[in-house]
């Protein structure tokens, strides 16, 4: 019980060591409104998705829990974080603001993710395997 005192105290300084800092920005409401995107993004894209790929699941008999589910949240998230580069317009002005190839990134970050989700079951299920053999 001590240890979720001291990780709650924690927290609240960091969030307070945080807050400090906006407030000494310039214009601190554009991180607010930064924050609101957030929000937005995951409230009103990410969310949807998931319970949607969810009920498609389970309308077709796949049981989607822990990995599947933890996977298809990471990928949420990486897609949100990856959209400002693959929506970019292609003629950027200054070639070095966007100098990445971020569409192959982020289908490869993708694979990543797919492929620790199915070696990270596979994994379990030959452990399990091996238990009940024993």
């Amino acid at each position: 019980m001590v240890f979720r005192y001291v990780l709650g105290g924690s927290g609240l300084v960091l969030m307070a060591f945080g807050g400090a800092l906006v407030l000494d920005q310039p214009e601190p409401w554009r991180v607010g409104v930064w924050l609101a995107g957030g929000l937005l993004v995951h409230d009103g894209l990410i969310a949807p998705l998931v319970l949607a790929i969810g009920a498609l699941a389970a309308a077709a008999g796949l049981r989607l829990r822990g990995v599947p589910r933890a996977a298809l949240v990471v990928a949420g998230a990486l897609t949100a974080v990856a959209l400002p580069p693959l929506l970019r317009p292609e003629g950027v002005a200054n070639a070095t603001v966007l100098p990445l190839d971020y569409a192959r990134n982020w289908l490869l970050a993708m694979a990543v993710v797919a492929l620790a989700s199915v070696a990270y079951v596979a994994a379990r299920a030959c452990l399990r395997r091996a238990a009940r053999r024993r």
